[in-house]
């Protein structure tokens, strides 16, 4: 990285996950660094996003534990949750994860700047009543809950709020039909509260895989979970004596206690100063970059959920690593081909390629594999819940473009598969590989007849 005449070398604004990852590695490679943060070190993964929110998707999983338990010859008691000793357990998690980041940033010799940062210029970030300047400067500031401009929109909460919780609703009311909406409808209602989810479209998680989104669907109706589908929000009202109620168009009405706008996410640009640098932005305020994570402004760059791309923590970190090799005089591209994903939910999502719907668009002939079974561990339970595996396969090269599942441990087992997309691997070597017995994973290496067209 070249060096200036300029206090850092790089200075970073945001220490999220894509932040942290720039400004250690740039330090590490001799470049003097700085980030500045205004929050908790970690950003929305470790603060308010994936980590409390899978610590919370284990609590919830208890409930069913205790329940199966008695077919397999336990006798059960009657447990008794606590909310308050969940988030304090949380919290203490939370607060240890911010130290180790403090401590990888301290050792790689990168100096932290506590404060909110705005740009005076292209080479100028102005922190409280102190300046500094940068050769480079990242943009790594995430996102934020995007709540809707309805009357009464101030009486709900968003997902930031709901980790800090004094107690668990009764009745929770989530307004959305993304992963956040459905992660927290099953987190709910696992740990006891009565949940609906209110979606304005006729079914939930719109990009993921057709048979994925109706696989869950009934899986989260089988839970008692009430799924409003094709439902739109005119306001919310405050009901006398406590509660909230959610008004619709057409007079439909739902009270609760709780309500979580679950509604999308939008870019943290605002207030930035960007305008002073030439930075262009989107529509939506996001940060409009180049392959190389480069803004119109040649010497700043942003990575991560500012800006339009994939909202992944994995993604924001690999392109962190990708924009250090730029700087050093390596051009490198992060690669978005095959990233797998997955959704918390109740039972999980896994997934990784195309989906059924975009390989048809690309693709002359497709063929579908697909496996509908209750996992072995529901058998003596005898609780009600199925599996869903789905291969799309390209019909005249026979290259899996897509794996999807839903069912326990779907993320854990999609990993390993998109080793073997990004191997670019045919059917025929997923049908050359032996299965681990008696295994969920195995059914993706046994499928052998595919679904009528």
């Amino acid at each position: 990285m070249p060096k200036h005449t300029h206090d850092f070398d790089l200075f970073v604004i945001g220490a999220g996950s894509g932040g942290v990852r720039a400004a250690r590695v740039a330090a590490a490679r001799g470049a003097r660094v700085a980030v500045a943060e205004s929050g908790r070190l970690g950003g929305t993964c470790v603060n308010v996003g994936c980590v409390p929110k899978k610590l919370m998707v284990y609590a919830a999983h208890f409930a069913d534990a205790f329940e199966d338990a008695t077919g397999f010859g336990w006798e059960r008691g009657d447990p008794v949750f606590s909310w308050p000793d969940l988030i304090e357990a949380k919290d203490a998690e939370i607060e240890r994860l911010n130290g180790v980041y403090r401590r990888l940033l301290d050792g790689s010799g990168v100096e932290i700047i506590e404060g909110r940062a705005r740009l005076a210029d292209r080479h100028t970030v102005v922190v409280g009543e102190n300046s500094f300047t940068a050769a480079s400067i990242l943009i790594a500031t995430g996102g934020r809950p995007f709540v809707p401009d309805v009357p009464g929109a101030e009486l709900g909460v968003v997902s930031d709020a709901v980790f800090a919780l004094p107690d668990l609703p009764r009745r929770i009311a989530i307004i959305g039909g993304g992963y956040i909406a459905v992660e927290f409808a099953g987190i709910m209602k696992g740990l006891g509260a009565e949940v609906s989810l209110i979606y304005r479209g006729p079914l939930f998680l719109r990009g993921f895989d057709q048979d994925l989104r109706a696989t869950l669907a009934g899986e989260l109706v089988k839970r008692g979970i009430d799924l409003r589908f094709n439902t739109e929000v005119e306001r919310l009202e405050a009901i006398d004596g406590g509660g909230i109620r959610i008004c619709g168009p057409t007079g439909d009405e739902i009270e609760a206690d709780l309500v979580l706008w679950a509604t999308g996410r939008s870019p943290n640009t605002d207030g930035l100063g960007l305008g002073a640098t030439g930075v262009t932005l989107g529509a939506e305020g996001e940060v409009v970059v180049d392959e190389y994570s480069r803004t119109s402004a040649e010497n700043i760059y942003a990575v991560g959920d500012c800006t339009d791309r994939v909202a992944l923590t994995p993604v924001a970190i690999a392109e962190a690593m990708a924009l250090v090799e730029t700087l050093n005089g390596n051009p490198t591209t992060m690669d978005y081909d095959a990233i797998p994903s997955a959704v918390f939910s109740q039972p999980p999502i896994g997934t990784v390629g195309l989906t059924e719907g975009e390989a048809r668009k690309h693709c002359r002939e497709v063929v579908i594999y697909r496996s509908v079974f209750r996992p072995m561990q529901y058998t003596l339970a005898g609780r009600d819940e199925h599996t869903m595996m789905k291969l799309v396969v390209d019909g005249a090269t026979d290259e899996v473009l897509g794996v999807h599942m839903v069912g326990p441990d779907a993320g854990e087992i999609i990993q390993g598969f998109a080793v073997a997309m990004k191997c670019g691997a045919t059917k025929a070597q997923f049908d050359a590989t032996v299965g681990i017995h008696p295994t969920a994973a195995e059914e993706f290496v046994t499928m052998r007849e595919p679904v009528e067209d």
